[in-house]
């Protein structure tokens, strides 16, 4: 009821707000040289609509009293001018800009990515479209900074500075994604990088906006499923892509229209692909993977068995563009079925087996599973149903610029097939809700917020190693910034309520001759307040140069199966186990005595410079974190006759046993991007980042942090072609906790190469890459299964797109 009222009362200050009468502005956009700037964006900042300008440069725009203009194009300098309704004609001159600058949605304020305090990465465009992969780590990796989980290629998630699963919030338009990925590894991100418009990666803390699962950064998934500018034609583009690595087909299409205010959306994607290809490893003893071969006492493989990608994405949307008001909403759906790699189990052959809702789904991948083997191929089944509304109101000539609600609805289901059977079903259904106000205060600019949330999660099956929950979070944000003169200041804070509840197995015992059972349950309740706060600055010192600086303090609780844990997790290879559990001889009681929130001090430093030929970022950071949670090797294994026992036990078929802890760490390092534009035809780029994490009192080196990587760029245009030559070198890992192996470095040589065809009036582009040239063999430190997946081998993929 709080909600509604709040909302309620919110959308009538709106709706009872008054604007003065608007003004008609005419202008001109030119260069340095006084040459037109044609396709330059003018928008109104606090409205949805926005115009171009023509070949000469020219634009024409309503404005109401004292409003501010915000002019940007690609490979110049973003510029903000102040109006009075007095002014009727303008002359605007952009700068350039060695930096392609990009206005990041997910910072709140209308922010492009050179004027953000908080170091971030926005990746769109042709760029966006050569590295798209079906999963989000994979397209990423290669931003300084980022790397990648990769339990195989595909189920691979992002990995921010050192942190990934439930300390890196992954959001669709600023909604959070709601899918399992943050349960375990091996369950697959329902974002899709090969729809979207651009995805924005924010380094370090920004917990203020989307909460405490974003204490190590945030991954935006941006696309335009719900216009925000009006359409006024059919445009539409078509993608065909074909990898050899794995036999990949991937098609993609997109078509936009409009008509007097109304747009409309669609957007579609099919991938399939088989297992994929590597260079030949050898293999750890009991595993069976790719393609075997026996030289002396060792097997080897050169491919990844059960690795198959069956994939397909549909998003509708639509919305209504006024001059103040935007509404609209959009439904997507996703249905994926895809291979597990070293997660199989003896279950016989029953391929015709049915499902819940009567489908024979062990018939779809018979090629996949076979039908004479002992120990058949797990797949897993993800289907997503997302519903997302927007309700938008810009106003001028009020303290209130403007109010924004996002509503977000998701029905997710992740299954695991074993023998055509549902083995194991992990639910979630998630309800959100995000209003903003952004206001002008004086010489503050800022928006105050309410976020909502409630994740229903649920796991049925022999697999459902966390049970099911309840998690419900209530949160007042507040966001403002000030200018003066050369630096603007930007302050911040968020208070929030999280609640979880579950029915918890209360123990967990064995008898001599008894299969292990649960005693009983209870009915587990426990809320946290987490508050979170920061201060950060930006000073350009001299012009396109500038140093930001931020300080910030995020609280994070734990989620369900960081607490909750209690059985096997047959994709990891483990018995895990929460923090609220505690082990006595051979049983595990839960006891969750003060569970302590994890707390996190983080210094952010970053230097750019962002003009002429030459330009660089630099980024520097620490991050002090108490009470940090991570799963710890007990030194026991689980036998499911004799429960837990000493790893000496001698039992063959025993896993070894992890549970949560909590204790305080350290994590510090720098990334930098540096370029330097040779000629107008070849530019050279230097990459690389380094990350440190340990925990404090030397207790040792914290489990799975990527190995420091070092690359460099040649991009170079010849006429109508395009050509990227990029090689990148990942160090060797041996900062390694304990039960951990050390990592060899690896270099991986990628080659992109793109030419622009002339068909009229649809603009056609081919493409050709050949990923890791060298065939070289790299296995990633941070991969739960790295010495059973490799990377994939050398890799040819070419295709077309076409665009309306």
């Amino acid at each position: 009821m709080t909600k509604l009222t709040l909302i309620s009362s919110a959308l009538l200050s709106v709706l009872c707000s008054h604007s003065a009468l608007a003004a008609t502005i005419n202008g001109t956009v030119t260069d340095a040289n006084k040459q037109p700037i044609a396709n330059a964006t003018i928008h109104v900042h606090g409205k949805s609509q926005s115009v171009q300008s023509n070949a000469q440069g020219q634009f024409s725009i309503d404005i109401d009293a004292k409003s501010q203009l915000h002019i940007s194009k690609d490979n110049y300098q973003d510029s903000r001018i102040s109006l009075e309704n007095t002014d009727n004609t303008i002359n605007v001159t952009l700068k350039p800009s060695s930096v392609e600058t990009v206005v990041v949605y997910a910072s709140a304020l209308h922010k492009n990515s050179l004027e953000m305090i908080s170091p971030v990465s926005v990746l769109s465009g042709d760029e966006l479209k050569n590295k798209a992969k079906p999963t989000l780590g994979e397209t990423l990796k290669g931003i300084p900074g980022v790397n990648a989980s990769y339990f195989g290629p595909v189920s691979s998630s992002p990995i921010i500075r050192g942190l990934g699963g439930p300390r890196v919030k992954i959001t669709q338009n600023g909604l959070d994604s709601s899918d399992a990925s943050r349960i375990g590894p091996d369950h697959a991100t329902s974002s899709d990088s090969l729809a979207a418009e651009q995805i924005e990666v924010l380094r370090g803390p920004s917990t203020l906006l989307y909460g405490s699962g974003a204490i190590g950064g945030v991954v935006n998934v941006v696309d335009n499923r719900i216009p925000t500018n009006n359409i006024e034609s059919l445009s539409g583009a078509a993608q065909y892509t074909h990898d050899t690595v794995s036999n990949a087909n991937t098609y993609a299409a997109k078509l936009e229209t409009g008509s007097n205010n109304f747009n409309f959306h669609f957007d579609g994607t099919k991938r399939s692909g088989d297992d994929y290809q590597t260079p030949r490893f050898n293999l750890p003893d009991e595993h069976e993977e790719g393609e075997l071969h026996v030289e002396g006492d060792e097997e080897t493989a050169t491919s990844v068995e059960n690795t198959f990608i069956d994939s397909e994405t549909v998003n509708f949307g639509t919305s209504y563009v006024g001059e103040h008001l935007t509404v609209g909403f959009s439904y997507g759906n996703i249905e994926t079925d895809y291979g597990i790699p070293g997660h199989s189990h003896d279950h016989g052959h029953g391929h015709e087996e049915e499902d819940e809702h009567g489908e024979h789904l062990g018939e779809e991948h018979e090629e996949h599973a076979g039908e004479e083997h002992e120990e058949t191929p797990v797949y897993a089944h993800l289907e997503q149903d997302r519903w997302q509304g927007l309700v938008s109101y810009s106003f001028h000539d009020n303290w209130i610029e403007s109010i924004n609600l996002r509503l977000g609805y998701t029905d997710y289901t992740h299954s695991e097939i074993e023998d055509g059977a549902i083995g194991t079903t992990f639910s979630n259904e998630t309800t959100e809700a995000r209003l903003n106000l952004e206001h002008q205060l004086g010489q503050w600019h800022g928006m105050i917020g309410y976020h909502y949330s409630e994740s229903d999660y649920d796991a049925i099956g022999e697999e459902a190693f966390t049970p099911a929950s309840i998690t419900t979070t209530h949160a007042l944000y507040l966001l403002e910034e000030r200018t003066f003169g050369d630096v603007t200041i930007e302050l911040g804070a968020r208070l929030e309520d999280y609640d979880i509840k579950s029915d918890v197995d209360t123990h967990q015992h064995s008898h001599d001759d008894e299969p292990v059972s649960t005693d009983e349950t209870i009915n587990y309740t426990q809320s946290f307040t987490n508050l979170s706060a920061s201060a950060g600055a930006i000073w350009e010192y001299m012009p396109s140069h500038n140093l930001a600086v931020s300080l910030s303090h995020s609280e994070r609780a734990p989620l369900s199966a960081e607490l909750l844990s209690n059985g096997v997790h047959v994709a990891t290879g483990t018995y895990e186990l929460g923090l609220g559990y505690h082990i006595e001889g051979n049983e595990a009681h839960f006891e969750p005595e003060e569970i302590k929130q994890e707390t996190s001090t983080n210094l952010d430093i970053s230097l750019r410079r962002f003009s002429g030929d030459f330009g660089y970022t630099v980024n520097f950071f620490y991050n002090d974190i108490k009470n940090f949670y991570y799963q710890q090797n007990t030194g026991l294994v689980f036998d499911e006759m004799d429960g837990f026992e000493a790893a000496t036990s001698g039992h063959s078929d025993a896993i070894d046993v992890y549970q949560f802890t909590s204790k305080d760490a350290e994590l510090y390092g720098f990334e930098f991007d540096v370029h330097y534009q040779i000629n107008p035809s070849a530019m050279v780029k230097v990459f690389g980042d380094s990350t440190r994490a340990k925990l404090k009192d030397n207790e040792g080196n914290l489990p799975r942090i990527p190995a420091n990587k070092l690359g460099s760029e040649l991009q170079y245009t010849l006429g109508s072609a395009q050509f990227t030559l990029t090689g990148t070198h990942y160090f060797e890992q041996n900062d390694i906790s304990a039960y951990e192996t050390a990592t060899d470095g690896y270099t991986l040589i990628d080659l992109q190469a793109n030419y622009q065809l002339d068909l009229g009036a649809v603009d056609t582009q081919l493409y050709l890459s050949i990923d890791n040239i060298t065939d070289e063999l790299g296995f990633v430190h941070s991969s739960f299964i790295k010495d059973t997946a490799p990377l994939p081998g050398r890799n040819f993929q070419f295709g077309v797109r076409g665009y309306f």
